[in-house]
């Protein structure tokens, strides 16, 4: 059932177009992922459905009677107000019904004899029974519980802005509604509430529309995918990994179609220059038709953002934390800590909200001094570290200026140097951007501005602390890019599951009471490690890693002939097929970097084939030190 339809929307400030004609149609089995570039007007476009903006021009037919439930990035608070008190201050039906039954239940405890207030709440009452909601505080309760709110009656002035954000993401997914909008869900969460919130999610009936930048959870939750893309909205049906491959198709249709358009234009080109005669009327609608290909040229490129700078050289002495304590009251969030950073480590960081992440980087950073034990840091170490908050940016500053606080040439990694407006520009600042006034950019637009400084500063370690906050997907792709070829030191504090997957080679966890675990390898490998020591289907990757360790030694290891005793008749056996097991793993090998070649940014196949690649390469290491051993074993008995 169609829930609303936008037809021909448009809308601009000043002479940014944020989107011109758009048009779109919800219904209600719809879950929708909105992406695009940071600036472009996804939240625009959400407040504009939500009848909290108007278009310019441009119309939206709703369905009659549609409720429409809107979680946006700036929620307003009653500081004064209790968690519960908040969270039933809403205006639906079922809220209001609630915040009435309570307030005639108190005012009876005063006045017990009070005939009209007894009627009234025997109203609400039958009315709490035909709306469903004698469960509906328990259910509330439920949420705010797997959100990580627990303590219910607490001021809402009292909790950090990651809580009031889950405050308010609860009061939305409570909310009894045929539409829900949500704009950057996932942001401060950690990692097992967004597995909840996923799961809830896909569960949920009715429509949802929503921006984020969590490419797993686009996979997992849309089954539709819209993008805004300069200025026009592109309708996908799938979620984030089809998306990839359908827009891949659209860009080849219409470079296909414009190569045609230009083929035609040339003709008639051709044609024009010979002199047309204007008299005729099949001349005069030929040379129309000229103008209208002429005209109808297509807009085909592609708006990708570029990180080319250089880095500072890094010594042999990095960065050693060494026994490392700090607390905070009874709180330890670290504890006895010790870690020498190695030049290519890729360290990501999780853990639940408040258990002391941001607090190691700080440390690390120098913007704490530990309890106990030190962290010293190599003379040559240039720390570039992105922090949650951003820094304190003078908003009156022009952006080109705040960059050139840092630099006004900047070295790119091949030598060359450029000026910092054209270093913007590749970081899709264009030249009018770049003299717009900080204030009036959007959130995303400030944290791509604030990461671009970070990087002309040229560090040669890079701590980033949840950097994938309000950036726009296709920066975080290229910050990606930039980490695969940064020649220091990285370390991530990140919910970003795939952002994890894609860059991390260690995974640091924090267990709770100041205690770090360690595990090889990144996010996905962590959580089959962690659901191995539950289930004890599976070796912990350390234990891999420790195994390979192992062959790796026996590799080296250089054998006598006084080691080897006759073949056994199940060795002999063995001896006959071990060349066909090898020649079949190496092959399968071919095959699995074919399929890496060929599987273009399909990063979860391409995560899947390298697991495979793993496991056949540990075989085959495995039988070619089995054939080694038998091999010597047989050269021994025919000698």
């Amino acid at each position: 059932m169609n829930i609303l339809t936008i037809e021909k929307l448009s809308k601009s400030y000043g002479m940014k177009v944020l989107f011109e004609e758009a048009s779109l149609t919800i219904n209600d089995d719809d879950k929708m992922g909105l992406i695009g570039v940071n600036g472009t007007g996804k939240s625009t476009l959400l407040k504009i459905i939500s009848q909290i903006e108007n278009p310019d021009s441009g119309s939206i037919y709703y369905m009659k009677g549609v409720r429409i439930e809107y979680l946006n990035q700036n929620q307003q608070f009653d500081l004064d107000a209790t968690i519960l008190e908040q969270i039933f201050k809403g205006s639906s039906d079922e809220v209001r019904t609630i915040r009435l039954y309570e307030e005639t239940l108190e005012a009876i405890e005063e006045d017990l004899n009070n005939e009209v207030l007894q009627n009234k709440l025997m109203d609400l009452s039958a009315k709490m029974k035909d709306l469903d909601l004698w469960d509906y505080e328990s259910q509330v309760k439920t949420i705010l519980t797997k959100l990580g709110i627990h303590h219910f009656n607490k001021k809402v002035g009292e909790l950090s802005g990651g809580q009031k954000k889950r405050i308010a993401l609860a009061t939305a997914l409570i909310t009894p509604c045929d539409l829900l909008i949500l704009d950057e869900p996932t942001n401060h969460m950690d990692n097992s509430t967004i597995d909840w919130l996923e799961s809830f999610l896909s569960q949920r009936k009715g429509a949802l529309l929503m921006v984020t930048h969590d490419r797993y959870f686009l996979d997992r939750v849309v089954n539709k995918t819209i993008e805004l893309d300069k200025g026009t909205l592109f309708t996908y049906s799938g979620n984030y990994t089809q998306f990839i491959e359908k827009k891949l198709e659209r860009q080849e249709l219409e470079h296909s179609i414009e190569r045609k358009r230009e083929n035609l234009y040339r003709r008639e080109l051709a044609w024009i220059r010979r002199g047309a005669r204007g008299r005729s009327t099949k001349q005069k609608a030929r040379i129309e038709r000229f103008e209208d290909v002429r005209d109808a040229k297509a807009n085909l490129e592609i708006d990708e953002i570029e990180i080319s700078v250089g880095s500072t050289r890094l010594g042999s002495k990095i960065v050693e934390i060494n026994n490392v304590s700090k607390s905070f009251g009874s709180l330890n969030v670290v504890k006895d800590y010790s870690y020498i950073l190695l030049r290519d480590d890729r360290i990501g960081i999780i853990g639940d909200n408040g258990t002391g992440k941001s607090t190691l980087l700080n440390l690390i950073v120098g913007k704490l001094e530990p309890d106990t034990g030190f962290v010293d840091i190599g003379k040559t170490v240039k720390i570039g570290y992105f922090s949650q908050e951003s820094e304190d940016m003078d908003e009156e500053l022009k952006a080109i200026d705040y960059i050139k606080e840092t630099a006004e040439f900047v070295t790119t990694a091949d030598g060359t140097k450029i000026s910092a407006s054209k270093l913007m520009e590749t970081f899709l600042f264009e030249s009018d951007m770049q003299y717009t006034q900080i204030a009036r950019l959007s959130g995303g637009e400030r944290r791509r501005l604030y990461l671009l400084k970070i990087l002309i500063g040229e560090p040669n370690i890079l701590i980033l602390d949840e950097p994938t906050n309000d950036l726009d997907i296709d920066t975080l792709k290229v910050l990606e890019n930039y980490i695969d070829y940064f020649s220091g030191a990285v370390v991530a504090v990140s919910h970003d599951r795939y952002f994890l997957d894609r860059i991390a080679h260690r995974i640091f966890v924090f267990e709770g009471e100041g205690k770090i675990g360690e595990y090889m390898g990144n996010y996905s490998d962590y959580m089959e490690s962690h659901k191995s020591k539950i289930t004890g289907k599976a070796l912990p990757a350390s234990v891999v890693s420790e195994q390979q360790e192992v062959v790796k030694e026996k590799q080296g290891k250089v054998k006598t002939t006084n080691e080897y005793p006759k073949l056994t008749f199940k060795e002999n056996e063995e001896f006959k097929i071990i060349n066909s097991e090898i020649d079949k793993l190496e092959a399968r090998l071919s095959e699995i970097e074919k399929a890496m070649n060929e599987c273009g940014s399909d990063y979860t196949l391409l995560q899947e084939l390298q697991e495979e690649n793993e496991l056949v390469e540990m075989d085959l290491l495995e039988k070619l030190e089995r054939q080694e051993y038998l091999s010597q074993k047989d050269e021994l008995n025919k000698g």
